[in-house]
């Protein structure tokens, strides 16, 4: 059964979040689920039915883009319902330097969030390009000292068809199995990954305490209009 959040499909925040985005030029649901499609159909979403095989969103964004041609192609996960236009807004900016193959945000992690292995954490380098990603609490504050900076990553992302394609070819990476993080086979395989920061959070959901904050967030935002 699909979720609902706020009385709405889960989908369907994200869904008017990247129709709200001006520099997208077309919004597909990209999904291995018959309810997900019929669901498409109901509210007019354009819905393209995929494999059920594929292991990872890329996998799955790599197979539409068989088909779809683009420039660049937008992988945004259907479980961030508190995503907004301008994150999709911000990925594609960095995006317009053409060295750019992948990228993704990040943004400051919630103290509750430091220990939470669903919370991604994102290490960069001081151009703003990923170091590593995981799930552990990382940069380590060995000496305790309150200094460290933590950032979460957000799970949208932009691809050229080149990068999609190299990770299609690739095996599954040691590191990508150990955290089961999909991006780490794009580091781990010398393909580097741009991370833009924006200072607006988001929450995936993955768990139903996730669901209950996302709820209180929808619904405190309704109440303010």
């Amino acid at each position: 059964m699909l979720r609902e959040v706020a009385g709405r499909p889960l989908l369907a925040w994200v869904v008017d979040a990247a129709r709200a985005c001006p520099g997208l030029r077309e919004v597909i649901v990209a999904t291995d689920s018959e309810e997900v499609l019929a669901l498409c159909r109901a509210h007019g979403w354009t819905g393209r039915m995929t494999s059920g095989a594929h292991r990872s969103g890329t996998e799955r964004v790599h197979e539409v883009a068989q088909a779809v041609a683009a420039d660049v192609y937008v992988n945004i996960q259907g479980d961030e319902p508190l995503l907004e236009p301008a994150h999709i807004e911000l990925l594609l900016a960095t995006m317009r330097d053409p060295k750019a193959l992948v990228a993704t945000l990040k943004a400051p992690c919630a103290p509750a969030d430091v220990n939470n292995p669903n919370a991604v954490k994102v290490v960069t380098d001081l151009v703003g390009r990923a170091l590593y990603f995981s799930r552990a609490p990382v940069p380590h504050d060995r000496d305790a000292s309150g200094a460290v900076r933590y950032f979460k990553h957000l799970g949208v992302y932009a691809y050229r068809r080149a990068a999609l394609d190299r990770f299609c070819a690739l095996p599954e990476s040691p590191l990508e199995r150990g955290e089961r993080l999909e991006q780490l086979r794009f580091l781990e395989n010398d393909m580097p990954i741009q991370v833009a920061e924006t200072p607006h959070d988001t929450i995936g959901v993955d768990t139903e305490e996730d669901l209950r904050r996302v709820e209180a967030v929808l619904l405190s935002r309704a109440g303010k209009r």
